[in-house]
């Protein structure tokens, strides 16, 4: 096993320009020098601090394993001024990739999308072990690979420097619904959530395209759109390029969807359907295909929609099943679906649904 002081990954795994969402960070001697338990007085480290906010404004998140005092750590984190920029920080004394994993599952994120900053072979080593798909930092090296391409989204929008306050808004709200007392649709309903869909405009672009690039789990078919080809595709007269958002009453959750259609007789084929993963819980996941359902049954035809089944997706196959959709063609992974679209779900009534033209 390599232990040595570069970055690691995966075996056979090629770096991907800006695959990393969330940095996990290692406090003793990587954050601040110095053992918080031990020395009592530590040093925050000012390049760490520069790292932190720069990435935190190219959208990237940032957490915390550490093997720590939890309050006292989190107080020192806080007297810097460094505590919020942490998500779901996991100070204890669980094995690092323990920590990581739970990290990975509050913010709904793959593993391949987490980098491990650390100043400790043995803890590197643990995690690369268990968590191969876990991109593995010397903290002696992070001057360096921080500035790597998987470091480096191809765009940064306005919704990145707003990702941070977007999660803390979440985890609110997560917090909210475990302590509620009523019914979920209860929950759903006390929280105002308000959903637009419209045709997406050139402003909107740098964005889907960094859906199509984060989007895992709720992708239809797993592919990725340049902006380049989501800008031709959003001027084809065959073609309908939507983007959907939302916000409730305790901020924005941003863009959260995408659906690319082709216009056609007898059918209009969706060629890509995708919600991001920050909405699986707000039953908002069928609302922008119903949408395209009834505008192709207005035209007068039938839905068919592509459907490649990536191993990562299948959530959006139950989706695709629960609209009415049936299996049409198979081609290994490849399927088509089609819809009659006699039956459409209206939204629920929790939502208020806008459609902009």
């Amino acid at each position: 096993m390599n232990t040595g002081t570069t970055a690691r990954s995966e075996p056979g795994t090629k770096p991907r320009q800006g695959r990393i969402k969330c940095v996990v960070w290692d406090l003793d001697n990587t954050l601040w020098d110095g053992v918080l338990l031990e020395d009592g007085q530590v040093t925050v480290r000012p390049e760490v601090v520069a790292e932190l906010k720069r990435l935190d404004d190219l959208g990237i998140l940032h957490s915390v394993a550490s093997r720590n005092d939890h309050d006292a750590a989190m107080e020192r984190l806080a007297a810097d001024g460094l505590a919020d920029y942490f998500l779901y920080p996991q100070i204890n004394w669980n094995p690092k990739s323990r920590s990581i994993e739970q990290i990975a599952t509050s913010l709904n994120i793959g593993l391949d999308a987490i980098a491990f900053v650390d100043d400790q072979p043995f803890e590197r080593a643990e995690v690369a072990h268990s968590l191969p798909a876990v991109l593995t930092v010397d903290a002696a090296e992070l001057g360096e690979v921080l500035r790597t391409p998987e470091f480096r989204p191809k765009f940064v929008t306005d919704e990145s420097r707003l990702r941070r306050e977007m999660y803390r808004s979440a985890a609110l709200r997560d917090r909210l619904e475990q302590e509620y007392t009523g019914t979920n649709t209860e929950f759903l309903a006390s929280l105002d959530m308000h959903f637009t869909i419209a045709p997406a405009g050139r402003e909107d672009l740098q964005r889907a395209e960094e859906l199509t690039v984060r989007t895992n789990q709720l992708n239809s078919t797993g592919r990725t759109y340049s902006y380049e080809e989501l800008d031709e595709l959003r001027q084809s007269p065959d073609h309908l390029l939507l983007v959907a958002g939302l916000t409730d009453a305790y901020g924005t959750y941003g863009t959260i969807g995408l659906a690319l259609a082709e216009r056609g007789r007898p059918a209009w084929h969706l060629r890509m359907l995708l919600m991001s993963c920050r909405v699986l819980a707000r039953g908002v996941g069928t609302v922008l295909l119903n949408h395209v359902m009834t505008l192709a049954r207005d035209d007068g035809a039938v839905l068919r929609a592509d459907f490649v089944e990536t191993g990562r997706n299948r959530v959006m196959y139950v989706t695709y099943a629960f609209a009415g959709f049936a299996e049409a063609e198979r081609d290994g992974n490849r399927l088509v679906l089609e819809s009659d679209l006699r039956q459409i779900q209206p939204p629920p009534d929790y939502l208020t649904v806008t459609v902009r033209t």
